[in-house]
């Protein structure tokens, strides 16, 4: 690693401690209703959205109400976003002349975005014209992240109140979401973008001459304004097959610092709306550096792997499956970062990966993506880990246990065992089932512990809703659309409705005054213990699947 390497990581992580504060008072101030700058721009935007879709913006509901209101939303886009592609051929904006999707990958498309998850088992070039780009999967871009956004408010707002049933309005939380935070950010992303070298027109796709004479077809079309929100709302996918590897998705060395720059923003910036709104800043920064921690830990095992000396490469350090505009430092932090966060848009083949780098990747999204996470998603998956140390910790010291002031009782621990299962019960079920069919295996591109880890790794990404791959498995079949869509659907659901659960259950009890034989929740201890829960948590539950994939691959590797 040279100098400038380094340089860019410390800068890269300085970037995001100092912008979380700034935009995650923002964000307070947005969901606490408080004036705040985008306010004067859109909110008769938002004043006329509640009248279309005849909502009242002062009414509250309670957990089930809010949790009726996110799946009959989330139903209609997948059934939209379906149908939309099964009729491409005939709609508007298809200078392509793309035929129709088939219904399994069409199903599959639809149930991806819809969750924020935007796993492809196509190219975007090839399949989607740009009505289905824009219409269907940029509109879900912005409102699948809005979706989880509102989630972790409504279960911040049931960690804060007392005695109540109410969590607020999700149809508020999702407009304001949408609106005053992604919106604008995304407009100012997609126009740097655009200044940077990402296309965005509406043009035919162009057939120019390379220098060796051959006949090459260029791919157009309007890829900056979804690449800023699949970097922004954590979402992934990518216009083109190439993903951010792509040059018309990220030219330059400087696009590319500041794609990953924005897929921490809100998820970091929401740590810091998270204390503010349950009254101690503290709390948010406790869970900020937990995250920065495992972040840096992981990062770190990633360098190491990608640049030690490798006996079948001649002790040379691997540039396979990555560009040379971005070098190896730049695909690493990279592949760390959107596994991280939930994101999925890749600018290396993860599949060229070494054994240990990719499991880096595996073990971010196996342990439910909590490490800054996707917006929303990572912070109430790291809501689940807390319930669980601070239940642990009660045990250990023979008291009730708490979290901010609440008592944590039976109920809440069920509802985060049940969300940490459904998950891993998806992920582990699922790929058993792929490794020993013929219609799993039958995708393979390897064989032995690297084509398992493909397996793994596929269904590690649905459930997580990552959407990320190691490239080297078929996915666009009807077995894998089918199953991974199952997948996806269990990664999403079976997290939120177990959260805004505990949110309604702990918005109706009262707050217990701190005292002297409080366990705290905002120092290093809890931070140490909390760090320890994660990783022992997701070591017992993933290490045998591991040991049979990026393990074994590496010792024979290093043989």
């Amino acid at each position: 690693m040279t100098t400038l390497d380094y340089f860019q990581i410390f800068l890269f992580i300085a970037l995001i401690i100092g912008l979380t504060p700034v935009l995650g008072t923002f964000m307070y101030k947005v969901f606490t209703g408080e004036k705040h700058l985008m306010h004067p721009v859109f909110g008769w935007l938002e004043k006329l959205s509640y009248k279309v879709i005849k909502v009242n913006p002062n009414e509250e509901s309670n957990w089930k109400s809010y949790a009726f209101g996110l799946l009959l939303f989330n139903l209609v886009g997948i059934l939209f976003v379906f149908l939309i592609q099964l009729v491409q051929a005939q709609l508007p904006l298809n200078p392509a002349n793309l035929p129709n999707v088939s219904w399994h990958s069409a199903l599959n498309t639809a149930i991806s975005f819809v969750t924020n998850t935007n796993w492809q088992g196509y190219a975007g070039e090839t399949t989607l014209s740009y009505f289905v780009q824009m219409v269907g999967l940029t509109v879900q871009n912005f409102v699948s992240a809005a979706t989880g956004i509102a989630v972790i408010i409504a279960l911040i707002r049931g960690l804060s109140r007392k005695t109540t049933d109410k969590l607020g309005n999700f149809w508020v939380d999702l407009t304001r979401s949408t609106l005053y935070i992604l919106l604008p950010l995304s407009i100012l992303f997609a126009v740097v973008l655009v200044s940077q070298g990402v296309v965005q027109n509406f043009n035919s796709y162009e057939t120019i001459q390379t220098l060796q004479g051959a006949e090459q077809v260029l791919p157009m079309g309007p890829a900056a304004s979804q690449v800023a929100i699949k970097m922004i709302g954590t979402n992934g996918g990518g216009f083109f097959n190439a993903n951010s590897a792509h040059p018309f998705e990220n030219p330059t060395p400087f696009s590319n610092f500041l794609e990953m720059l924005v897929i921490f923003l809100i998820s970091g910036g929401l740590t810091y709306t998270y204390g503010k709104m349950v009254g101690s800043t503290r709390q948010g920064w406790t869970i900020f550096m937990v995250m920065m921690f495992l972040f840096v830990a992981g990062l770190g095992i990633s360098l190491y792997s990608e640049y030690a000396a490798n006996p079948v490469l001649g002790n040379l350090s691997a540039m396979e499956g990555k560009e040379t505009r971005f070098g190896i430092t730049n695909s690493v932090l990279f592949s760390v970062v959107t596994t991280n966060a939930s994101c999925g848009a890749v600018n290396a083949m993860h599949d060229s990966l070494s054994p240990l780098s990719g499991m880096v990747a595996m073990i971010n999204m196996l342990l439910g993506e909590v490490i800054f996470g996707g917006v929303g998603a990572g912070l109430y998956g790291m809501v689940v880990f807390i319930i669980l140390t601070v239940f642990i910790a009660g045990l250990m010291v023979g008291r009730t246990p708490e979290y901010l002031g609440k008592k944590i009782g039976a109920f809440e621990v069920q509802m985060a065992i049940i969300a940490n299962l459904s998950t891993s019960f998806a992920i582990l079920v699922f790929t058993a089932w792929a490794s020993v069919s013929s219609y799993g295996l039958s995708s393979l591109n390897n064989s032995g512990p690297h084509g398992f880890s493909e397996i793994l790794y596929a269904f590690t990404s649905a459930a997580g809703n990552n959407g990320s791959a190691f490239a080297g498995l078929n996915a666009n079949t009807l077995f894998y659309n089918l199953a991974l869509g199952l997948v996806i659907l269990i990664g999403r659901f079976g997290v939120i409705i177990p959260m805004l659960a505990i949110a309604g259950s702990l918005a109706g009890k009262n707050i217990t005054p701190t005292s002297a034989g409080t366990f705290r929740t905002d120092n290093w201890l809890f931070a140490g213990l909390l760090i320890a829960v994660i990783l022992i948590v997701g070591g017992l539950t993933y290490f045998p699947a591991l040991s049979l994939g990026p393990v074994v691959e590496h010792l024979l590797l290093m043989k």
